[in-house]
């Protein structure tokens, strides 16, 4: 197989993901809809939360199981994977600040959807090792891959896009990222759950929101295009194949 074929089927099983993600993100936004109603599930959210994770994962494990994924492959996403973990340590005291999600935009985008997805989900599950485990973790992995799914999309649609394409991209997904957490949070935190509550805690996430979609834009600026050039480089490299 040539590298232009192998990218090829890479970017059409990213695509199949995508659209696996995507709906994804639509039945967990159902299901926290029906919380309100189901006793059961609202009392143990453990459940709930690891229902909601098996089945967002075991989509992209599957995926890598039938795509035949290299070991080159497996390889970068965990490398990928530990760097985005790790950099979000040290700016955790800074709120709002996740070069996280910088990296996992990168990635997606370099390295397509699927790869994109398993680099923001293991990141997210990594780094709460350090930073703390609970029912927020699974939602964060949910989350976060999807910013990596959608930059694969893009990769796909603009693959020379520039600060025009990016920075808007880098932005929408700072307040996205924290407008569908804030559905977990009200839903598990906020009693009696009304809208005027609703409201109060996404004006209270606002400023935090806006904080990482900055951070995001200044992360992008200041390495976003070397890193993306280091990373098309190095997936030239680890596609070719001599025949």
């Amino acid at each position: 197989m040539s590298a232009r074929q192998g990218d090829a089927a890479f970017d059409k099983a990213g695509s199949k993901v995508l659209k696996v993600s995507l709906a994804l993100l639509t039945a967990a936004v159902i299901a926290v809809l029906l919380i309100w109603k189901l006793a059961f599930i609202h009392q143990n959210w453990e459940v709930f939360a690891a229902v909601l994770l098996l089945a967002s994962l075991a989509a992209f494990f599957v995926s890598f199981e039938r795509n035949n994924v290299s070991s080159k492959d497996i390889g970068v996403i965990a490398v990928l994977a530990a760097l985005a973990a790790v950099c979000r340590v040290p700016f955790a005291p800074l709120p709002g600040i996740q070069p996280t999600t910088f990296l996992v935009i990168v990635s997606g985008y370099v390295f397509g959807a699927r790869s994109g997805f398993m680099v923001g989900a293991v990141a997210a599950l990594v780094s709460n090792f350090f930073l703390g485990q609970g029912p927020w973790t699974p939602f964060q992995m949910l989350f976060w891959g999807l910013i990596g799914a959608s930059a694969g999309l893009l990769g796909e649609i603009r693959p020379q896009a520039g600060r025009a394409v990016m920075v808007p991209f880098s932005i929408a997904w700072g307040y996205l990222f924290g407008w569908l957490m804030n559905i977990f949070f009200v839903v598990f935190f906020i009693k009696p759950l009304t809208w005027k509550a609703v409201f109060v805690a996404y004006a209270a996430s606002f400023p935090f929101d806006t904080l990482h979609a900055l951070g995001n834009v200044c992360f992008y600026l200041l390495l976003g295009p070397q890193v993306i050039k280091v990373l098309k480089r190095f997936k030239e490299k680890m596609t070719y194949v001599e025949i």
